[in-house]
């Protein structure tokens, strides 16, 4: 009987523990959500004295460095936070509880107690402004503040909470009109942006980020680019800007460019406007229709003339451009397709995917059909190649990439996306060289495995070769999707600055007198709504050295919010055709968000430019 009842008390006992630790992960849950809606604009060092509580708790009291240092170093940094002291005392606890962290990251037993010494050491280096601002003036950097972290987050400084709002109350014209006060090219970024908007929605501290795309792609669904009547353009100044470029930056500028009331003339090399995004990126994730459309909207301000087929360098020079007009504006882009020196890369049938992806927009259409193809990269444009290569009738489409799959910096739904259409993906191999046949064509591309090695300065694990075999990947075609380049030569020639083809600019674009640049060809292949933003910030920065300070008043009157929905619901995603149906045409692979849908998903925005933080920063943005 005795042993019976301590076996069922010892059962009793572990189902308790059980229960209590699934308590706790899901009490963990709601804390990996708090730490995902992080505010925006806090102060870094606050955010660390909470990693050391986190971490003190975490300590098992085995070793003294962990047990005693960690809550040291949060009440000597805590002590800091609040001010204690002169600033020679300040100071002085500074350079103590960095020999601390040494100690206790030199000393610990294990990951418990180096790590958070590591990531503290590390803190101290990276914030060192905001760490003298406590010790000197006792306070946070004065440019830390509170902000609404989805307008912050943007690129452009669209604000997203306003035109929800537009849309909850059936304005959608409204919405397309407040989104075009930041950004032009509402329809491109409802479809290709990145949404690094959501990153930090508070509406995770309840359940999911909003989506904030897909309830973009609703607003242009109903209220198209070209059928919403523009802001009223400024009189007339007389000045004239030339920009070099109709991308998603050259298109920006010259939108805010022209409501200023300045003319400008964009010279554009291809045959039509819109850049990457119309030779880039194709029909299946961005219809030309809806990019006629946002481009449509731009051109209806008046006093912007695009010139297509002119090739700065052939057709006209800098000293031309910089001659007959008042400023110039270079936004020529990332449009040629990088390679990779390898062995047998000069065989017929190795293409880059960036000069495949522009003759699809031009009409010249692969023909895969019964073809072996293997893309080589892990970016949006090796997808792009990917998933083209597939409605475009190969047998079999396989995508290598030397790092791991979560290296990738293509977006998780282009790969996924990509994968259920039927293409395999294989990371951790790196291209050797390509094996031709006796006619000079490709034959096969080898790939010698990796594995993950130690981190790189972005944080990701170096692949470093594996000790197996090279792999034999029999092919007809390799896309290489490696990168872009820059076609700087014209512009380096003619004594602008440019170091690695990339020009050089400050932060408002000014590379020389009369002369600024934004996008790609500043900061390398990048995102639309960051090059969105380049030209946004570079028809500020021209208008005022041209000597004026327009602003632009776009006439939309927010609505005033009612009572937040605190009820936890499930995030909407607006559905996609099936991949059997999809992976045949270059029809737009989304289906639409319903009137349904969209309003579930606008009652779940907080509204943070009223509430919380919104308050402390005057509502509007």
């Amino acid at each position: 009987m005795a042993a019976a009842r301590m076996r069922g008390l010892a059962m009793t006992r572990r189902l308790h523990e059980y229960r209590t630790d699934a308590a706790m992960e899901s009490h963990l849950e709601t804390f990996g959500r708090t730490l995902d809606a992080y505010p925006v604009g806090a102060c870094p060092l606050t955010m660390e004295l909470t990693m050391l509580h986190n971490a003190k708790t975490q300590s098992c009291g085995k070793c003294v460095p962990c047990r005693d240092g960690i809550p040291q170093l949060e009440d000597m940094l805590a002590s800091l936070l609040d001010g204690d002291g002169t600033p020679a005392d300040r100071e002085e606890r500074v350079a103590e509880m960095r020999a601390l962290a040494e100690l206790v990251r030199d000393t610990s037993d294990c990951a418990i107690g180096y790590q958070p010494a590591t990531v503290f050491l590390d803190a101290m280096r990276t914030f060192e402004r905001e760490v003298d601002s406590h010790v000197h003036e006792s306070r946070c950097l004065s440019d830390r503040r509170p902000v609404i972290p989805c307008v912050s987050l943007c690129p452009a400084h669209t604000d997203v909470p306003g035109y929800i709002a537009l849309i909850e109350k059936g304005d959608h014209a409204g919405a397309v009109n407040l989104i075009r006060q930041n950004n032009p090219l509402p329809s491109a970024c409802a479809l290709v942006c990145e949404h690094p908007c959501e990153a930090h929605c508070r509406r995770q501290l309840i359940d999911e980020a909003i989506n904030i795309r897909g309830l973009k792609e609703y607003a242009v669904d109903h209220a198209p680019g070209d059928e919403v009547p523009v802001p009223q353009r400024g009189p007339n100044t007389g000045r004239r800007v030339a920009i070099v470029g109709s991308g998603p930056s050259g298109l920006t500028a010259a939108w805010f460019l022209a409501l200023m009331g300045h003319e400008v003339v964009i010279h554009e090399a291809n045959e039509l406007p819109g850049g990457m995004l119309r030779y880039g990126i194709p029909d299946y994730r961005f219809p030309k229709t809806r990019l006629d459309s946002d481009i449509a909207g731009i051109l209806a301000v008046g006093n912007i003339e695009i010139r297509c087929g002119v090739h700065i360098g052939r057709d006209l020079t800098m000293a031309d451009l910089r001659r007959d007009h008042d400023a110039v504006y270079l936004a020529i882009g990332a449009q040629a397709g990088l390679t990779l020196d390898l062995e047998g890369g000069d065989a017929e049938g190795v293409v880059s995917a960036v000069d495949m992806l522009h003759g699809l927009a031009t009409g010249e259409r692969p023909d895969f059909r019964g073809k072996r193809v293997v893309v080589v990269g892990g970016g949006n444009v090796a997808m792009d190649a990917t998933r083209t290569a597939i409605r475009c009738g190969a047998e079999h489409v396989h995508v290598v990439y030397r790092r791991r799959r979560e290296d990738m910096t293509a977006l998780q739904h282009e790969i996924v996306g990509a994968v259920r259409e039927g293409a395999r993906l294989s990371a951790l191999f790196a291209p050797t060289h390509v094996e031709k046949d006796d006619r000079g064509h490709v034959a096969a591309l080898w790939v010698q495995p990796q594995m993950p090695g130690p981190h790189d300065h972005a944080g990701r694990p170096t692949p470093v070769p594996a000790d197996k075999p090279p792999v034999r990947l029999a092919a007809d075609v390799v896309l290489i999707a490696v990168g872009q380049g820059i076609e700087s030569t014209h512009v380096e020639e003619s004594g602008l600055p440019v170091t690695r083809r990339r020009l050089v600019a400050d932060d408002t674009g000014r590379v020389a007198p009369g002369v600024h640049s934004g996008g790609d060809c500043v900061t390398g292949p990048s995102t639309v709504i960051e090059a969105i933003a380049a030209g946004k910030v570079a028809a500020y920065a021209i208008d005022t050295d041209l000597g004026y300070h327009h602003t632009i008043d776009f006439g939309i009157e927010v609505p005033h919010p009612g009572p937040n929905n605190r009820v936890p619901t499930g995030r909407v995603e607006a559905p996609l055709r099936e991949p059997d149906l999809r992976r045949t045409d270059f029809d737009y692979v989304g289906e639409p968000m319903t009137a349904q849908e969209a309003g579930q998903e606008v009652s779940r925005c907080l509204r943070c430019d009223h509430y919380g933080s919104g308050a402390l920063v005057g509502g509007r943005c």
